[in-house]
């Protein structure tokens, strides 16, 4: 079934770049989103039916791999990035790091923690779920406007 993934790949580049204005503005870095792509595969639901078929995000991978975001945080931050979620809640403390390579040590050995945080929240989740499905959309609406989402639609079938 990845053969209909890899006949696209230089579409998947070209709405790639189209769609990093939204991940810019999206609570994720594009390091986040990154791992958030490496977890989530595309599937095409209805793939019979030309008028119903369409691109959907498979993100049942996404719960194992969340925590670790938290991780990409600690590392931008550790370096002095300091670029962590973007949601403009504010809510981790407002003096930045709150400890940054110590919090990012302790992190990695897996002693991070503390109570009340313990990683994202349903809330960032849902967040990652909808944006992984616009970009599904964007991805069909792009091979539709190119004329291949036929040709990729008759191949997920094979």
């Amino acid at each position: 079934m990845s053969e209909w993934t890899d006949a696209i790949v230089g579409e998947r580049m070209t709405v790639d770049n189209e769609f990093n204005d939204r991940v810019m503005g999206s609570r994720f870095s594009s390091q986040e989103w990154g791992l958030i792509m490496t977890a989530t595969e595309f599937e095409i639901e209805d793939s019979e039916d030309p008028e119903a078929a369409r691109i959907v995000a498979d993100t049942s991978n996404l719960p194992a791999i969340m925590p670790e975001l938290e991780n990409v945080r600690s590392q931008v931050a550790a370096m002095g990035g300091g670029g962590g979620a973007r949601d403009g809640s504010g809510a981790p403390g407002s003096g930045g790091g709150g400890g940054g390579i110590v919090d990012s040590i302790k992190g990695a050995l897996g002693l991070g923690g503390g109570g009340g945080g313990g990683g994202p929240s349903d809330e960032e989740l849902e967040a990652a779920e909808r944006l992984v499905q616009e970009y599904a959309e964007e991805l069909q609406a792009h091979l539709e406007e190119v004329g291949k989402w036929e040709q990729v639609r008759v191949a997920y079938q094979e």
